[in-house]
């Protein structure tokens, strides 16, 4: 049964930061490592010790994880940067809380002896004979040690200590994956084998001045050495144990919300009958209104949870072929149930969401080619730009007008000329991306048009098949795209003031375009009223578009199973990136890399000199069996990844590739993980080093072949739209859901009333006559009471199918206990 584990985390906010700089503020930002290893990093908010960042992470950790941490550091522009504190969670603190956390956290010191990681593989064995007692230690390798040294190594030993023996290794110098391959014999006391003591395993980086520092230890109790065979295992190194002190708040805080999804995964077997219900209630429901597996997931799913459940039954429909079916049985129970027009799609219902959620999964690729050449240019000119008299700044219009002090009619009409600008090139690009938009979307638009215009087919509310589309392609597509461009991956940072005043007054306008101009003047917003004309103008092209859009044969679209929410030729990231040239002499770093454009499809990675170059190189995506990260060392360059792939004669070829930043890097990481994942292939173990002068430069072995010393990490994603669809992963998500509202299902449907059991038979029940003539009452049955049985009976079966696998990872756990 295998696991999936998925963090959620919300860098939110700090307060109180102390002062770094000689200014009297500082520059913060934060980095954030899983198990050491660094997985994001927060723009940096310049002059401020009360920083908002707003920044919200998902990472997917399939073999689990121990700790995650939170570093505060203040940059600057010359030396290295500071560190102003820590906040460091672990996993079970993080478990403990089933909603998550969500609260503010004082910052801790650094501590460099509780910066560990990495593992130690050793063999123990308790040795007797008539001559004497010892404690043989067989120390074999370490791999992913901390770098302790400037040119990120460390120069590792090791000591294994028992009451008041102890002996060390040798030094194995400048790497973090030693081979040691070393026994160690303390000799012990007869008297020492009664003891209840603990055998320390340290780990040491040694240097020549100062005090060596600390890596890392392992304790094993001594009685566990009284057993055999010899105890043998790579064991996780642990820190000193210094308790972190938060320093009263003088640090700082930071307000953080995090959250842990653990699963259990059943086989595919299991999940089957559950898929089969929710498939049945889209493709052959006897009547909208019935109950269905699908009404009630809708009936037990929380205000809370409900975009999660949205964007899952999205993916299970995608993968099943039969998105535009479930769309439409959602959004005809909505239609049919709204008698308003004015309210209609207004709540957010399941059908709201999945219809968001569903735009954001297959429509994602679209609205960056109609709105990144936009959003650019917004953010490359930094324009001051206010309409709202009360906001406006004239202390802040210097790119405005060099000529002296300008008035704030000068402001508003130099704001106007702007806003008009951007719109129109919104605008247009939006109504001229009929071709772009994915045909599953179309579709799913004209299913919508075909059910509003049915039930709201009187005159005056002829607008409302277009409002019914536009609310949900505008309102809630590319209006917050435009407002928030970091959260749809259009930006890698968030805007900074100025820039967001200006999205936000385009993400208003446009609201206003996607309501078809019906609003304009009734709200209190009329310094708004100048862009008013060119919203006006708009809306004829609007309706055009929308018309367009929906003229679309349903049978374009794909009924068939899948893998991914995009289709194999479509490019999923893009971008410059610097490509190292691994052939030929060693050059010098700044000569070695070359700046290259590449493409990513599920079927090919390819580059070329620039984006419109003809001649492009790929590599097939089958072919690649690991993408990781280089040490620092390597090539003494940051952020450099490596892409291993295997040619037709089993031969490895490694790439290594330069990001600009640390997020670019793990984007690019998850990018080719995520379209690599059902690779065959992929290898158990890497090198985060080079071959360079006749060996690694990460585990200092000779052999270009041997075995790799670190542990790859091909399932270690950043989630995101892109994500692969994993049915049995999504399945669980909704039997958990259904799970946490059985009871209200089974007292709703399947508990008879009082009032039924005891009223008479005559009153509420027709007889049926029998073939014999004999007469019987029946019961009535609760509408929707079948459909719950069979929903019921499922979730029965999977929670017991859960409880036995359970009990069988407990007993195989036993055994390995009791039989090491």
């Amino acid at each position: 049964m295998a696991r999936n584990t998925s963090l959620y985390f919300r860098i939110v906010e700090g307060r109180n930061l102390p002062a770094k700089d000689v200014s009297g503020t500082s520059d913060p930002y934060c980095i954030v490592k899983v198990d050491n290893e660094v997985v994001a990093r927060t723009a940096t908010v310049w002059k401020n010790l009360s920083p908002f960042w707003g920044e919200e992470y998902t990472l997917h950790l399939p073999m689990g994880f121990h700790s995650l941490s939170f570093h505060v550091m203040d940059e600057d522009t010359i030396g290295h940067d500071d560190v102003i504190g820590k906040i460091t969670l672990s996993k079970e603190a993080i478990g403990s809380q089933a909603k998550g956390l969500d609260c503010w956290l004082n910052l801790t010191r650094v501590d460099p002896d509780e910066e560990v990681q990495g593992e130690i593989h050793l063999s123990l064995e308790l040795l007797k004979d008539t001559e004497k007692i010892s404690l043989r230690c067989q120390v074999i390798e370490a791999r992913d040690l901390a770098p302790r040294d400037i040119s990120g190594t460390s120069d590792p030993f090791t000591r294994v200590i028992f009451n008041n023996h102890s002996a060390e290794t040798s030094i194995i110098k400048k790497t973090r994956f030693p081979h040691w391959g070393e026994t160690l014999e303390l000799e012990l006391d007869p008297e020492e084998l009664r003891e209840e003591g603990t055998v320390t395993v340290e780990v040491w980086d040694w240097d020549m001045v100062g005090r060596n520092d600390f890596l890392g230890k392992v304790e094993i109790p001594f009685a566990c050495l009284h057993k055999t065979p010899p105890l043998e295992g790579w064991f996780r190194l642990l820190p000193l144990g210094n308790n972190e002190v938060d320093a009263g708040g003088k640090l700082g805080a930071l307000r953080l919300k995090v959250r842990l999804v653990e699963d259990r995964i059943l086989p595919s077997v299991y999940y089957q009958p559950l898929i089969d219900l929710l498939v049945e209630s889209v493709i052959s429901p006897t009547e909208v209104e019935d109950s269905s597996a699908l009404t009630m997931l809708e009936e037990v799913n929380t205000v809370e949870s409900r975009q999660d459940v949205a964007m899952t039954l999205v993916k299970i429909y995608l993968g099943q072929g039969l998105v535009v079916p479930f769309l439409d049985y959602l959004n005809t129970r909505e239609v049919n149930n709204t008698s308003d027009p004015n309210t209609l799609f207004r709540s957010n219902s399941l059908s709201s969401k999945a219809m968001e959620q569903f735009m954001k999964a297959v429509g994602m690729l679209y609205l960056h080619e109609v709105l990144k050449p936009i959003i650019n240019r917004i953010f490359d000119e930094k324009k001051y730009i206010e309409l709202d008299p009360c906001k406006i700044d004239l202390n802040r219009t210097r790119r405005i007008s060099f000529k002296g002090a300008v008035s704030e009619a000068e402001v508003r009409d130099s704001s106007v000329e702007m806003l008009q600008s951007y719109l129109t090139s919104i605008i247009e690009s939006i109504v001229g991306s009929v071709d772009q938009c994915p045909p599953v979307m179309r579709v799913a638009f004209k299913q919508l048009h075909k059910r509003v215009e049915e039930q709201f087919a009187e005159p005056e509310n002829e607008d409302v098949k277009y409002l019914a589309i536009s609310g949900f392609f505008f309102l809630r597509f590319f209006a917050p795209a435009i407002l928030t461009p970091k959260l749809f991956q259009l930006r890698d940072q968030h805007a900074d003031t100025r820039t967001s005043r200006t999205l936000l007054l385009l993400a208003k306008a446009l609201q206003s375009v996607g309501n078809l101009g019906l609003q304009l003047g009734h709200g209190k917003e009329q310094w708004m009223a100048p862009l008013h004309p060119i919203i006006l103008r708009s809306v004829a092209s609007v309706k055009d578009f929308l018309d367009k859009l929906i003229d679309i044969d349903h049978d374009i679209v794909s009924e068939v199973p899948q893998r991914a929410v995009f289709m194999p030729s479509v490019t999923v990231k893009e971008g410059f990136l610097h490509k190292h040239k691994a052939e030929g002499p060693q050059l010098l770093s700044r000569f070695a890399y070359k700046k290259r454009y590449f493409w990513l499809t599920s079927e090919t990675l390819s580059y070329a000199k620039t984006p419109e170059w003809q001649v492009r190189s790929s590599i097939p995506i089958q072919c690649v069996c690991a993408v990781e990260r280089v040490d620092e060392n390597a090539f003494q360059q940051q952020n450099v990844m490596q892409v291993i792939t295997q040619d037709n004669e089993g031969q490895l070829h490694t790439m290594y590739i330069q990001s600009k930043n640390v997020n670019e890097l793990n984007q690019w990481l998850s990018a080719i993980r995520k379209v690599s994942i059902y690779n065959e292939r992929m290898l158990p173990s890497f090198h985060p080093g080079a071959h360079r002068s006749g060996k690694w430069t990460c585990c200092l072995q000779a052999d270009r072949a041997v075995t790799g010393c670190s542990k790859t990490h091909s399932a270690v994603t950043l989630g995101d739209w892109s994500d692969p669809l994993d049915p049995d992963v999504e399945t669980q998500t909704i039997y958990k859901q259904l799970l946490q509202g059985r009871d209200k299902l089974r007292k709703k449907y399947l508990e008879m009333p009082d009032s039924h059991q005891t009223s008479s038979s005559k009153e509420n029940i027709s007889p049926d006559i029998h073939p014999d003539g004999a007469e019987c009452n029946v019961q009535p049955m609760k509408p929707g009471q079948s459909a719950a049985a069979r929903l019921l009976a499922v979730i029965g079966d999977l929670e017991q199918a859960h409880a036995t696998f359970q009990r069988r990872e407990t007993e195989d756990s036993t055994s390995v206990i009791l039989n090491p």
